[in-house]
């Protein structure tokens, strides 16, 4: 049986309420900003133009910063970001964006349209946003 899906882009359910800061920034000002945000990931900006996105998550923090016991206020975000990031197309078909999640074993991306940040994605909003619009 051949079923018809609606295709639904990953701009259609990315998040656009996004948070970049510097890669100097400390991970205790880091911390506040994703405790007033609610944010689970920063993006790291780039530093010039050929340079590369970074992420910070929150697990990152946990891990390399609480787990090693480090002081949050002189660890810096460029030392424990993921550096470059995996990153998708907001044309990107969701069903293909949700395998190339599960391949490099990652729970969200930054979506970059023209070299530039315009959203984030993750299994949340794929499966909460884009496959609700399937069911519909």
């Amino acid at each position: 049986m051949n079923r018809e899906h609606a295709l639904v882009r990953v701009r259609d359910v990315m998040r656009t309420d996004f948070e970049i800061v510097d890669g100097m920034t400390t991970i205790a000002d880091a911390l506040r900003r994703m405790q007033q945000t609610g944010a689970e990931a920063l993006i790291v900006d780039r530093r010039h133009a050929n340079d590369e996105y970074g992420l910070l998550l929150i697990s990152d923090i946990a891990r390399h910063v609480l787990g090693r016991d480090r002081a949050p206020a002189r660890v810096n975000a460029y030392e424990i970001m993921a550096k470059p990031v995996v990153s998708v197309d907001p044309d990107m078909d969701i069903r293909y964006c949700a395998r190339l999640l599960e391949r490099f074993d990652i729970t969200r991306v930054p979506v970059l349209d023209n070299r530039q940040v315009v959203g984030m994605v993750g299994f949340k909003d794929l499966a909460l946003r884009g496959l609700m619009k399937q069911v519909e």
